[in-house]
């Protein structure tokens, strides 16, 4: 048992998985095709024992290996107002320490992304749940704590989605729509901010997309067709596998309902035409232990062609 915990906490978490994967993309321009994104998730800073030198190498490796650009799927953040491990007592009004504390977590944040920006990798992302402080004893309201995210994110060259769509490249702005890949952000899930039609409403009509979440629940509330290629996190992996059962979470055994903990889900699990791949992110939640589980950086090629058909993440 004290050898499955230190492996867990001290040893696992800082060896990373890159996952390579292909995903096919109906109506792909051709300029697009074998284009290689880089998708990471869950990167849970402020947490006791945060995973921050393996964040570090994993921005190091999408720097050394160039994507055409990195897809982050939320949950920068663990609980944006508490000192790591220490919890704090609510309060009636909003006070300096709250926003010292988010204000040096936000600034961690960037940070460790500053490498990407210098580089010049386009870096798109979407807030997840401890984005906005869900959980967290404070006076300060949700959309204060993601607002500032979003926004110092964003000074900092880091494309933040809150139910929007942009183009994946940097450079094709004067193509036309049918010619360009759109990427579409939905909005954290939890805190009730994800509106599917406000952010497919701007895509110009026919557009190849990519849909970036951060709870793979959103998925299940796309029309049919709208994303052939989703991608999300907020689930890590379940965090602790069954030992020689890989793919075996908690989460597989526990649940009520059909879950993806990670990887392509089943053609069942949306509306018929989409498709969503899980990352199992980088940080942790609730205790700093992965067990057969690691970090996962996901290498994603694209490909003309119908909707991806590949075995479930579960």
């Amino acid at each position: 048992m004290l050898l499955a915990v230190v492996w867990g906490s001290a040893i696992e978490p800082r060896l990373t998985d890159e996952v390579r994967v292909s995903a096919n993309l109906p109506g792909l321009p051709a300029e697009w095709a074998g284009t290689r994104v880089a998708v990471i998730a869950d990167l849970q800073l402020g947490m006791w024992l945060a995973n921050t030198d393996t964040v570090k190498r994993i921005v190091g490796r999408v720097v050394e290996e160039r994507p055409a650009a990195l897809l982050i799927a939320g949950d920068f953040l663990y609980h944006p107002t508490e000192e790591a491990g220490e919890p704090r007592e609510a309060r009636a009004e909003v006070d300096w320490e709250d926003h010292r504390i988010l204000r040096r977590q936000i600034a961690e944040v960037v940070s460790l992304l500053q490498p990407l920006a210098r580089a010049g990798i386009r870096t798109i992302a979407v807030l997840g749940n401890h984005d906005y402080a869900m959980r967290v004893p404070s006076a300060l309201p949700l959309s204060v704590v993601a607002d500032e995210l979003t926004q110092a994110l964003r000074a900092a060259g880091t494309i933040v989605l809150r139910n929007q769509a942009v183009p994946l490249g940097n450079r094709d702005d004067h193509l036309p729509p049918l010619r360009r890949l759109f990427v579409v952000g939905l909005d954290a899930w939890f805190p009730r901010a994800t509106d599917v039609t406000a952010a497919l409403g701007q895509l110009p009509e026919g557009a190849a997309r990519m849909v970036l979440m951060h709870n793979p629940l959103a998925f299940r509330q796309l029309p049919a067709g709208a994303a052939p290629v989703a991608l999300g996190g907020h689930t890590h992996g379940g965090q602790i596998r069954l030992p020689l059962l890989p793919r075996w979470s908690w989460m597989s055994l526990a649940k009520e309902s059909p879950v993806v903990a990670d990887g392509w889900s089943e053609p069942e699990f949306g509306a018929p035409g989409n498709r969503l791949y899980v990352n199992r992110g980088i940080g942790f939640s609730l205790v700093p232990v992965r067990i057969n589980c690691r970090p996962e950086l996901t290498w994603l090629t694209l490909q003309p062609g119908p909707p991806t058909s590949s075995p479930a993440g579960l």
